[in-house]
């Protein structure tokens, strides 16, 4: 608006009066001068003073600087302060299209736990949610960014032998509740992906195993469990190594 206002000042400048856009005739300059002088004795629809010009055109533009400064301020406010509603695409996570042929689909439990076999593992004996130990090889995934792992038992090989697998005590407290609910049932060398509601994973019990193995993995689990706006669900692909 400043700017505005500047540069109509440096026009008028040279200028005593303006003719009105119906205006026939050009006037002499000593005319437009005494026009400028006489401003209020002038007959309605010939000349209008340069002082009752820029009034006008400044009013004009302060009006226009408040309308478009409501507008700016309306469409600027945030679109998802409206809602806290959970993205749909969330919801229905991992079940939103048929299995491809040949392939299990989810299996949703009471809990809300989704659980897809890809092997089943063998023997007769499975897991129990009372068993006092299992022993599993997993990997933990950030569904809300786009799969990002935060946590793998294959980056836990302390002495360059092998992946020393994750020893989960069922009903202890120790882990999450929603992957202690998804293994059980499985059997010795079974793989199974388990789809782990935010509410029984870490944004409610931030410190139950498995916890991140490094600080990277650390912070990419902390940008999705710290922030509200973002949906904590967790992915877990699990291989049963033994129980008892």
């Amino acid at each position: 608006m400043k700017l505005a206002i500047g540069f109509l000042c440096l026009i008028l400048n040279d200028v005593e009066s303006f003719t009105l856009p119906f205006k026939t005739q050009t006037r002499s300059q000593s005319s437009l001068s005494t026009l400028s002088n006489h401003a209020q004795e002038d007959e309605p629809g010939t000349s209008i003073s340069r002082n009752a010009f820029i009034d006008g055109v400044l009013n004009s533009l302060i009006v226009s600087s408040a309308a478009l400064t409501t507008t700016l301020g309306t469409a600027t406010q945030p679109a998802y302060a409206a809602s806290n509603e959970k993205p749909k695409e969330f919801i229905d996570v991992g079940t939103q299209a048929p299995a491809p042929e040949g392939e299990r689909e989810f299996v949703e439990l009471a809990n809300g736990v989704k659980v897809k076999d890809f092997r089943p593992g063998s023997g007769d004996d499975v897991v129990k949610s009372d068993s006092s130990s299992v022993m599993i090889q997993a990997s933990g995934r950030l569904l809300n960014l786009n799969g990002v792992v935060f946590f793998n038992t294959k980056n836990n090989n302390p002495d360059g032998f092998g992946a020393v697998p994750l020893s989960i005590n069922l009903g202890k407290g120790e882990t999450i509740p929603g992957l202690e609910a998804g293994i059980v049932g499985m059997r010795k060398g079974g793989i199974r992906r388990i789809i782990v509601p935010a509410d029984l994973a870490y944004s409610k019990f931030p410190n139950l195993q498995p916890q991140p193995t490094n600080a990277n993995d650390q912070r990419a689990l902390d940008s999705v469990v710290k922030n509200p706006r973002r949906d904590a669900t967790i992915m877990f692909d699990v291989q049963v190594e033994r129980f008892r």
